[in-house]
């Protein structure tokens, strides 16, 4: 004779079946994945507005709008290198409609900059995908004799003290970047953190400072119009918008610092429904794969991704060890 488990009180079964649909994942009474949304969505930038990220966020926007069937807003939190807003984001409910589309020096880099941060990435936010992975150009004004990375190099160490170098703020990338090849020339360069990658620029037109990395978009026009020289691009590969002009690893500068590129992402507070990550995850894949994204990312200098949360959360992990050690040799930690 089988024997049968004692049959469960209707409540009791209830509660335990949504239970088990949480931890699988999947949609249970509590959440139905045909509801998301059913209101406007928000995406923070924790950045100023009018860069490169804020133009991501809001070609992301305009598309997810167009899928979801909802408004998509976007709003800009800058300050503090990408803390406040993205802190914001972490302590927002987590119900899918408090989204960031942010830079890895906010989601990674951070972390090995500041000794505190209100927000852990891990412990706090759910990493939906990564849109886009961007390189960027080292440029000089054209009163600097060097025009490849190592006349470049060589100007720095020649000239201790008397250079300055900018960024888009403390803790970028730019300012790593910067930072790394001062300390290993012994440059003993002056770092100028500005607002945004505007006002960076225009100083590096008008000469206030020597050099600065800066995004292709930026940093494009400049150089066609020979206003900015370009020395050479970050990362494994030229990018479309500048065929020509040869990374620095390319150049013979292989150290990590220059071959290592950030990115854009987009993320979620922890909580937030698993089906919804899911979703714009798919969405993320769907919207980065077209031609009419690929080229605006690709104009930018960005190179397309799209991956799903298990890619970005491995990638993550792999790339955790080398920007750690980028912050340690440039000297750059802010604590």
């Amino acid at each position: 004779m089988t024997a049968h488990a004692p049959r469960l009180p209707r409540r009791q079964w209830l509660k335990q079946s949504i239970g088990s649909l949480a931890a699988l994942g999947l949609p249970g009474v509590g959440f139905s994945q045909d509801a998301w949304p059913a209101k406007p969505i928000k995406i923070v930038v924790p950045y100023n507005a009018g860069g490169a990220t804020d133009i991501v966020a809001r070609l992301v926007a305009e598309r997810l709008s167009a899928a979801v069937g909802q408004p998509v807003l976007v709003e800009n939190r800058g300050g503090a290198s990408g803390i406040m807003g993205t802190d914001a984001v972490a302590k927002a409910a987590p119900d899918g409609y408090a989204l960031t589309v942010s830079l890895s020096s906010s989601l990674l880099l951070n972390q090995f900059l500041y000794k505190s941060l209100p927000y852990d990435t891990g412990r706090d936010l759910v990493l939906i995908s990564q849109i886009a992975m961007a390189p960027v150009t080292l440029v000089v004004h054209p009163s600097v004799p060097a025009r490849n990375g190592p006349e470049l190099l060589d100007y720095v160490r020649r000239n201790p003290g008397k250079l300055a170098y900018g960024s888009w703020g403390v803790g970028s990338y730019a300012h790593l970047g910067g930072a790394y090849l001062s300390e290993t020339q012994r440059g003993d360069m002056t770092h100028i953190a500005y607002k945004g990658e505007s006002p960076m620029l225009q100083d590096l037109i008008g000469g206030r400072i020597q050099m600065a990395f800066a995004s292709a978009l930026g940093a494009k026009p400049y150089v066609d119009n020979g206003r900015l020289a370009l020395i050479g691009v970050t990362g494994e590969q030229r990018m479309q918008v500048l065929p020509d002009s040869p990374t620095l690893a390319e150049q013979g500068l292989t150290d990590d610092a220059y071959r290592v590129v950030g990115w854009v992402a987009i993320a979620a507070p922890i909580q937030t429904p698993k089906p919804v990550v899911a979703r714009l995850a798919s969405l993320m894949q769907t919207m980065t794969r077209t031609p009419d994204m690929q080229e605006r990312l690709s104009a930018m200098g960005f190179i397309a991704l799209g991956n799903t949360p298990e890619v970005f959360l491995a990638n993550y992990r792999g790339e955790y060890a080398v920007w750690q050690e980028l912050v340690r040799k440039s000297g750059a930690r802010l604590d």
